[in-house]
């Protein structure tokens, strides 16, 4: 087998897996950064969402707050029962009507009063129902960061394990070509001084033959 071929296509085929083995690293090195774009993706999403639900309880608030004045506003007016207790005693005679029209008025203002109360309740709950559910889209967001961060670390981990390998690789390659390439020289070598001993040997020859055939001819 021809050293040379054989050094060559040694080569070639250290050539080839340097290219396989750097495609390997690029596509693994690809890979990380679509991962590391959609960890900053959701972390962005995950802003907008804290922003719009912050925004959203200071609207709550505002509001609890302007439905708290109203309330306050309503309760610090005369005690109702006592008002319509004066005016019992102080209309006595007055017509049916005025006093229905009394009982309508304790009746519309004790409703407002409990609307309020309730839309307080209500928005509260709300709150609390919104507040809830953003803490678990951020529980999940947070679950799924954590996964791609897991992939990405073991796609780094692969990537420096490829990187290892083939410097490995490529320097034992390295070794068997410095080797066959001391021993192409070694070869070559060899073959000179083969070379140097037949022609030595040829001249030898061809004298004696110069000689025997000088004693032929006397």
């Amino acid at each position: 087998h021809n050293p040379c071929l054989f050094l060559r296509e040694l080569r070639e085929e250290a050539e080839g897996a340097l290219k396989g083995y750097q495609k390997d690293v690029d596509d693994a090195t690809l890979a990380r950064l679509e991962l590391e774009k959609k960890v900053e993706s959701l972390l962005d999403e995950i802003a907008f969402l804290r922003k719009v639900h912050e925004e959203e309880l200071q609207e709550l608030q505002a509001s609890l707050q302007a439905t708290q004045v109203s309330v306050e506003m309503d309760m610090s007016k005369p005690d109702l029962a006592a008002a319509l207790k004066d005016i019992r005693a102080q209309y006595e005679n007055l017509s049916a009507r005025n006093q229905v029209q009394a009982e309508e008025w304790y009746r519309s203002k004790f409703a407002t009063v409990t609307e309020a109360a309730a839309r307080n309740h209500d928005a509260i709950k709300h709150s609390k129902e919104e507040l809830s559910e953003y803490r678990r889209q951020v529980q999940a967001r947070t679950l799924e960061i954590e996964a791609l961060r897991g992939h990405n670390e073991a796609l780094e981990r692969q990537i420096a394990e490829m990187e290892d390998r083939h410097n490995n690789e490529v320097g034992e390659m390295q070794d068997t070509i410095q080797q066959l390439e001391a021993a192409l020289r070694s070869t070559k070598g060899e073959m000179s001084r083969h070379l140097r001993e037949y022609q030595d040997l040829l001249n030898v020859k061809m004298a004696l033959d110069i000689e025997i055939a000088a004693y032929r001819s006397d």
